[in-house]
């Protein structure tokens, strides 16, 4: 069965609340003969981060000379970039053959999010991996990945998203979040609010989990940028020089966290070094140029992400001649992001991401700041059209719009 079938018919599984549930997600698993036992799992959960924290934690893996598995979502342009082994994509026959194994198991229905999770976990276990590096999908005490016993749990930023499902304030995001802390598993947490950080240490204290809060300058602090090359350099506080192989003071905190994890992890500081130098982090301030057009990608897609996305902007060379593309999902704040990004551009292109809950024209424009000035196209690609009469376009707001755009760039194909 192609590749293409298998993932459209596993689309329409797609929906939060149905499901097998953590109970019956555990039974398929004992029926597949339990795969995520088969090796070792850093289980990562967080509102903001948690896929740079993975992709890099994984390529350090790697690079330390271990098997690894990396399990992350969303994915951009082909599902096969959710499921990687030493930083190659599943390939879609593999990843068909994954999936069709899981179906054989199936006796509850599954729903998208649990499918691939399963098939993630049956491709390493057939793989070898020694290691898996695990994200959640969008909460965490209820996740499916949530049934796995990791060696190690990371807890990256908390903010307001999701809240219809994972409740109003960050106290509550962070009890949902903190709900993977197992007993006795050490944590590591970048988070810094000190209300998330409450429930997290309440928690983990309770289940006598080690527990490890991360901040800037532990061991990194942000130095330079290197804008031509896509890199930060960073010191610590002995003065010693380390490149990170992205931009953005979100990510420096990132590497912080995965230093640390690797610490634990007892791996070689020449391994870390060459995994942060090394990692690839599509659409996270990702620079691309096409032309006579440098595009800049980052999924920021809510409040607390286009915040430090702004405050990054303001350090860089950008600020004069770039268009701002943008679209947004129906449930995300976007009028609160709209009022951060707007202020910094004089070119705006408004446009709908190619999503079935992708934000449209009425909402859209009403939610915009009153003196804004934005040119509105539904058609995505339309709207790549128009934006790319500037030299530089920011392309934001949704990681859909995002992975679209990165489709029709010559960046490394992932099919």
């Amino acid at each position: 069965m192609s590749f293409d079938i298998v993932f459209n018919y596993i689309l329409k599984r797609s929906g939060i609340g149905c499901g097998a549930g953590l109970d019956g997600f555990a039974r398929l698993l004992e029926r597949l003969g339990n795969p995520q036992n088969r090796y070792k799992i850093i289980h990562v959960a967080g509102t903001n981060g948690k896929g740079s924290v993975c992709t890099m934690l994984a390529r350090t893996l790697e690079c330390a000379g271990y098997k690894t598995g990396l399990f992350v979502s969303p994915h951009l342009v082909s599902a096969t970039e959710r499921i990687q082994l030493n930083g190659v994509p599943v390939s879609k026959q593999r990843f068909s053959q994954a999936v069709l194994e899981v179906f054989q198991e199936e006796e509850e229905e599954l729903n998208f999010f649990e499918i691939l999770t399963a098939a993630a976990l049956v491709y390493f276990a057939k793989q070898q991996a020694e290691y898996v590096v695990l994200e959640t999908g969008m909460g965490g005490r209820k996740d499916p990945t949530n049934v796995c016993r990791p060696v190690l749990t990371l807890i990256t930023s908390i903010g307001l998203d999701h809240m219809q499902y994972l409740g109003s304030s960050l106290s509550q995001i962070a009890y949902e979040k903190a709900g993977i802390i197992k007993p006795g598993v050490p944590v590591i947490s970048g988070t810094v609010n000190p209300a998330a950080r409450d429930v997290i240490r309440k928690i983990a204290k309770e289940k006598k989990a080690p527990l490890v809060f991360v901040g800037e300058g532990e061991p990194f602090y942000e130095y330079a940028y290197d804008f031509v090359n896509n890199q930060t350099v960073l010191h610590t506080r002995e003065r010693q020089e380390w490149l990170l192989h992205a931009l953005g003071r979100r990510q420096t905190i990132n590497a912080c966290v995965v230093y640390q994890a690797a610490k634990r992890l007892k791996l070689p500081e020449a391994a870390v070094r060459k995994g942060l130098e090394t990692v690839v982090l599509p659409g996270r301030f990702e620079m691309v140029r096409l032309g006579e057009n440098t595009f800049i990608l980052d999924g920021a897609h809510n409040p607390q992400a286009v915040e430090l996305l702004m405050e990054f902007w303001q350090k860089t060379p950008f600020t004069h001649d770039t268009a701002l593309l943008c679209g947004f999902m129906k449930d995300k704040d976007y009028k609160k992001m709209l009022s951060l990004l707007c202020p910094h551009f004089s070119r705006i292109i408004l446009t709908v991401p190619p999503s079935v809950r992708g934000a449209g024209e009425p909402d859209l424009l009403a939610a915009l700041p009153k003196q804004a000035k934005v040119l509105f196209e539904p058609n995505w690609k339309k709207a790549l059209a128009l934006a790319r009469k500037s030299p530089r376009i920011l392309c934001t707001g949704s990681f859909y719009l995002v992975g679209a755009v990165r489709g029709k760039l010559p960046v490394p194909d992932h099919g």
